[in-house]
């Protein structure tokens, strides 16, 4: 069973930039596409971006289009998020997620597997 773990989140100032990182354990991510989400207290988990296997596309939520890529490493079985122009409503706990497709995915239901989370703050 593979586990996931996010890391390099924080607090940073509006207009600054931070990079997620999501290490894998256990089992590898071949033939699998990744996720990022994210949530903030009260809401439902919102879709981030998707990377497909082994990578050559990728699909983005329309809130962040434009100031996050993602990308991943298939050797090192790593994914990150780099995160631009960052808005405090960008604040929320950030997710890694694992799929069973191998196309980009949208939707929660369709990642197995999750990380815990990691905590980015934008302040303003």
């Amino acid at each position: 069973q593979v586990q996931l773990e996010e890391s390099g989140g924080g607090m940073v100032q509006a207009g600054n930039s931070l990079t997620l990182s999501c290490s894998a354990s256990g089992e590898s991510l071949s033939q699998s596409t990744m996720g990022w989400f994210r949530q903030t207290t009260g809401k439902d988990r919102e879709f981030v971006a998707s990377i497909s296997w082994p990578g050559r596309n990728t699909y983005y939520a329309r809130s962040v289009k434009g100031r996050f890529t993602v990308s991943r490493d298939n050797v090192k079985h790593t994914v990150s998020l780099q995160m631009n122009s960052l808005r405090p409503e960008d604040t929320a706990v950030y997710y890694c997620a694992k799929s069973s497709y191998t196309v980009v995915r949208d939707s929660s239901s369709d990642y197995h597997t999750w990380g815990q989370g990691t905590q980015v703050t934008v302040v303003s």
